[in-house]
């Protein structure tokens, strides 16, 4: 697996967790900015959230109460917490980094931005 790549997707039924994690060393080595965004079948890449060096965190308007995106740096891991998971929830969970997020939610509203990107994992939520 390269840098960035995703992994702890799978299928779980609607309202249940999941917990996406991926290896960012060189990003939270740097200080960088993490985020996840996503890719549904048919659709574009839809932003998910992000965490500044600084702790600052944006979530998209539909994740808010429900995702939670934090950093290990001992482990140089990123983590998204995902609970009540729902049906248009699934998609492919990608793991970003950009030198800063600039403390808004830039990334998520444009997730096309991030330069660096990894291997995605997938989650496929059933009703």
């Amino acid at each position: 697996q390269g840098p960035l790549a995703a992994s702890g997707g799978g299928s779980v039924q609607a309202g249940g967790s999941l917990r996406l994690s991926c290896v960012a060393s060189i990003y939270i080595d740097r200080d960088y900015c993490v985020g996840w965004f996503r890719v549904a079948p048919g659709k574009g890449r839809e932003g998910v959230a992000t965490r500044d060096s600084d702790g600052t965190t944006n979530y998209a308007d539909s994740m808010k109460g429900r995702f939670t995106i934090s950093l290990d740096n001992a482990k140089k891991m990123v983590f998204l917490q995902m609970n009540g998971l729902k049906p248009e929830d699934t998609a492919v969970y990608i793991c970003a980094s950009v030198h800063t997020c600039s403390g808004d939610n830039s990334y998520v509203k444009n997730p096309n931005m991030f330069p660096y990107s990894g291997q995605g994992t997938q989650v496929t939520v059933s009703s």
